[in-house]
């Protein structure tokens, strides 16, 4: 109720102060198609007007001294004291403060362009490093970037819509109808972020976790363009509060949690996810716990989401990240991926065999000798896939210069488990690339340890007789169970065997 009856203040401010500015000629200039000076929102206007007496007893009705610290804030900053020139950054923040709707362009058409023209003064004053802000000052940017950033989106519309209408529309993002204001609020805050003028012992206080939380909060936002400035923000923020930088980590480690766990709707995961592989690289050594269990319990996990395509590239950059700072996490990466393997979703077997060979290309004969054998039981799967992508990505491995050494200093082991894939490829798969490949490989394996592979051969040949010997009596055993049934009597409730 207050923030509605602050609202409804703040409309009727800014009509009786737009009342009162003088009104633009009705004949221009014949000489010139739009005469500068004769725009009343035109900056040079404005300021001319700020030194009207009647402008300033205007001024000195709609905007309180106690609200403006006793500067019209149409003044340029040129045209007062050093001073005075903090106040009037206070002045000129608290006449932004006004939100308008966007959404109808023909609405407050003259409200708005004052705002605007007022906020790029704002900008262009924090740009040329001013003193040090007070400590007032710094209220009044934080409320002024509170009242015009922070917001709840409306629901989201393509939730509803079908599936291939949800393609078409990702494509297709959202777009803020306000960004031309939004724009310059976001450029401000950060230049503000930035600035040397800005003291992180005071401004702490005020860029707290209740703002920095409705910052993350934005980065749910359907417009790219805001999601970049965030960004940016937040990268900012990180490395100038030290103070917050635990709880930053574990704000954005609760969306991605709420993301995997629970709603599986983010827009902004993959910029999350970018601010952190570069907070990854400032950890130090060795890795707390803390950072362990977020890869465990938080990166690891999010592999698992339909979206995953989406933010792929950032999160396989963060987890190699990981790896990269403690080599031993690559078996921890490595079953984790195997846990939730997406053997339904053909697209993300890609991604993961991706990820797979990123990792392979890191990880230490010692680690590797830990997870070999359930991993390579999962690429044998991928190689005889019908799916000629996933086929051919798993195959692709081989070409490898360091996956292929890894092969060849185990092949005793890894050699029998994908031998069988190998030949089932050779004899039945449906597509030629995918069939030259095995080819290819299969003489590589030749190469590398012909005694081995003449072993695997046999050993194939045997379990092939296993196999169809086993098939052999399954049928002979079933056709006595027909030929019984045939000779039952059939009386009452008997169940009877049709035969097709």
């Amino acid at each position: 109720m207050v923030d509605f009856e602050e609202g409804a203040w703040q409309i009727r401010m800014w009509k009786q102060f737009l009342g009162k500015l003088p009104r633009k000629s009705q004949k221009p200039d014949p000489d010139s198609p739009r005469n500068p000076t004769s725009d009343p929102l035109s900056p040079s206007s404005l300021r001319t007007n700020a030194t009207n007496p009647a402008t300033k007893r205007a001024f000195s009705a709609v905007f309180p001294t106690c609200v403006i610290a006793g500067i019209e804030p149409l003044l340029a900053f040129k045209d007062v004291p050093c001073s005075e020139k903090m106040n009037l950054f206070i002045s000129k923040l608290s006449l932004c403060c006004g939100v308008f709707d966007f959404t109808d362009p023909a609405k407050k058409i003259q409200e708005k362009d004052l705002k605007r023209a007022t906020l790029l003064e704002l900008l262009d004053f924090i740009s040329q490093n001013p003193p040090n802000l007070t400590e007032n000052a710094i209220v009044a940017t934080c409320k002024m970037c509170s009242v015009n950033l922070f917001r709840v989106f409306p629901p989201n519309i393509r939730s509803s819509n079908s599936s291939s209408s949800e393609n078409e529309n990702d494509d297709e993002p959202a777009l803020d109808p306000a960004w031309p204001h939004l724009q310059i609020v976001y450029d401000f805050l950060l230049k503000i972020i930035t600035s040397p003028s800005l003291e992180a012992k005071v401004a702490k206080k005020y860029i707290n976790h209740s703002f920095i939380l409705s910052i993350i909060n934005l980065f749910d936002s359907e417009d790219p363009r805001e999601r970049d400035c965030l960004k940016a923000i937040l990268h900012r923020i990180y490395g100038k509060f030290m103070v917050h930088r635990p709880f930053i980590r574990r704000s954005i480690s609760n969306v991605f949690c709420r993301f995997v766990f629970e709603t599986e709707k983010h827009n902004g995961i993959a910029e999350l996810l970018e601010i952190f592989g570069s907070v990854i690289t400032g950890f130090a050594l060795p890795l707390k716990e803390e950072h362990k269990l977020f890869l465990c319990r938080t990166l690891i996990p999010l592999h698992k989401t339909k979206s995953l395509g989406v933010y792929f590239q950032q999160l396989s950059y963060c987890v190699n990240q990981f790896i990269d700072k403690d080599p031993k996490l690559a078996t921890v990466v490595i079953n984790g991926l195997l846990r939730f393997w997406p053997i339904t979703n053909s697209q993300k077997e890609v991604m993961f065999l991706s990820e797979l060979e990123d990792i392979l290309e890191v990880i230490s004969m010692a680690e590797f000798q830990k997870v070999m054998v359930p991993l390579f039981r999962r690429i044998a799967y991928c190689t005889i896939s019908l799916h000629f992508q996933v086929a051919e990505r798993a195959l692709f491995l081989w070409n490898n210069d360091q996956v292929l050494n890894l092969i060849m200093q185990n092949r005793r082991v890894i050699l029998p488990m994908m031998f069988s894939a190998l030949e089932a490829n050779a004899h039945s798969h449906w597509n030629q690339g995918v069939l030259n490949l095995t080819l290819n490989v299969k003489k590589m394996l030749a190469e590398m340890d012909d005694e081995l592979v003449v072993a695997c051969i046999s050993e194939f040949r045997d379990e092939e007789k296993r196999k169809n010997f086993a098939a052999e009596k399954r049928n002979e055993m079933w056709a006595c169970l027909e030929n019984a049934a045939r000779l039952q009597p059939v009386s009452g409730n008997t169940p009877v065997l049709v035969m097709r």
